[in-house]
């Protein structure tokens, strides 16, 4: 039943952010309180008994569902940002897109050596981000315990290449 309210929740909106491509637009979920409880009720639930210190959070989306988790399971919230947008010292990596490349950091020292991390995001793509999200938190000596999405785009392949950190890749619906 989540899985459908969630699907009719999602707007298409079609040629954004560029001609061709059909963007999965979450917000309209953010109107709604309850379905909000139930997809972090579910992430938690799908977690188990799964390990977990901390969560991570990827701007911008991944801080919506990432800090409710973090905040159901008791567990630190550390955000992941865009080069220049933290106060202080941190730790980045840059990863290669489409055309060109991205920054993103950290704090320096939000994650214990020996952390079991999960990275949360709204939508799992083509993986780039999550992926260096994940190479952030190995530089900080940290564990990637798994990934989770509120959307996944199968065709893109993402899972290929974020399961070299971590098996566990939870995604709540699939397109």
């Amino acid at each position: 039943m989540l899985i459908q309210t969630l699907k009719d929740t999602i707007r298409d909106i079609p040629d954004f952010p560029k001609p061709g491509i059909i963007f999965k637009d979450i917000t309209p979920i953010l109107e709604n309180n309850t379905l909000c409880g139930q997809i972090t009720d579910e992430f938690a639930l799908q977690l188990g008994s799964k390990s977990i210190d901390a969560i991570v959070g990827i701007e911008s989306r991944g801080f919506l569902f990432g800090f409710l988790l973090a905040q159901k399971l008791r567990k630190p919230f550390i955000l992941v940002r865009k080069a220049g947008k933290l106060p202080g010292e941190t730790v980045s990596t840059e990863y290669a897109l489409e055309y060109g490349t991205a920054k993103i950091e950290m704090h320096t020292g939000s994650i214990r050596k020996g952390w079991n991390v999960l990275i949360h995001d709204d939508l799992l793509a083509t993986g780039g981000t999550c992926c260096a999200a994940a190479e952030l938190v190995q530089m900080q000596g940290g564990h990637v315990a798994g990934f989770s999405f509120v959307v996944e785009l199968d065709f893109l392949k993402g899972k290929e290449r974020i399961s070299k950190y971590s098996t566990y890749v939870n995604s709540l619906i699939h397109y």
